[in-house]
């Protein structure tokens, strides 16, 4: 199955299609609320796909929640092991649409898409909007039978920086990776021994990812001959990473790595900091 998935190829929702609307932000909920896809459950970054933490230092802005809560919140909004789970958000999928797919996948959960162009290829589409929340039919708690696979420890990463058969890829924008800005986190900079390789690049003029081959070809002259569980990447917390997981899967690289901490907790653990001068 092709991670992505068009606007005008969605099935209609029902017992075994569940479509989840995923944002980030404080307004999330509100601009959910202003208009979402019809029979679209409601999922939020800070709260369904991320575990509270007062120490960012410890697994970074965003860390996964507990298998066991991710798995009750699956539950709560009808997803089974036999669902055909379709998500969006109103970013392209670099938001939130991204993170869920990788935590889905990672916990065994093959039959996830993710709206190709989100909320703006629904619009262009012509599809009406819904502004009521959904309350989907709740299912008991997902029954996953391992905890969520393919992520790296701050440990891992520091060796792997290290590690020329492999490779850690930083996919923020530009200027946070050269340390010439950083808006959410303390310190700017990259992780020593990471290449740049922004997740904007990821998608065309329309905010819908670009054709797989042309994907690959990008990735294949980024990535060289690492392949597989050799690579590792991450971004600022760990949620626009997953945007590129996707875009690897889709284009035929599978198994990379995510490393949840990504920058947000690398610069926050008094480690050695990569910029470079303007």
């Amino acid at each position: 199955m092709s991670p992505l998935i068009e606007i005008d190829q969605l099935p209609a929702t029902g017992t075994h299609t569940i479509l989840i609307d995923a944002r980030g932000g404080k307004d999330a909920c509100q601009r959910y609320l202003e208009g979402h896809l019809p029979n679209a459950v409601f999922a939020d970054l800070d709260t369904h796909l991320a575990a509270h933490t007062d120490n960012p230092a410890q697994g970074g802005r965003h860390p996964l929640p507990t298998l066991a809560a991710f798995a009750a919140q699956l539950g709560r909004w009808g997803v089974t092991p036999g669902s055909h789970v379709i998500v969006y958000d109103d970013k392209s999928g670099a938001n939130s649409a991204a993170r869920l797919w990788w935590m889905l996948r990672a916990i065994g959960h093959d039959n996830v898409q993710v709206i190709n162009g989100g909320l703006a290829a629904a619009k262009k589409a012509g599809i009406p909007l819904q502004n009521e929340a959904y309350t989907p039919t709740p299912a008991a708690p997902y029954p996953a039978e391992h905890d969520y696979l393919h992520t790296v420890t701050i440990e891992e990463v520091m060796q792997a920086a290290k590690d020329a058969t492999r490779l850690v890829i930083d996919v923020r924008e530009t200027p946070r990776y050269l340390g010439h800005t950083e808006p959410l986190d303390l310190i700017a900079g990259h992780i020593p021994g990471a290449i740049n390789l922004p997740y904007i690049d990821n998608l065309d003029a329309d905010g819908k990812f670009k054709p797989a081959e042309e994907l690959l070809a990008a990735y294949d002259e980024a990535i060289g001959d690492v392949r597989d569980g050799n690579i590792i990447v991450h971004c600022g917390s760990g949620v626009t990473a997953c945007h590129t997981l996707l875009g690897m899967e889709y284009a035929g690289i599978s198994g990379p790595q995510l490393y949840i901490g990504s920058w947000s907790e690398w610069s926050r653990r008094d480690l050695p900091i990569g910029k470079e001068e303007r």
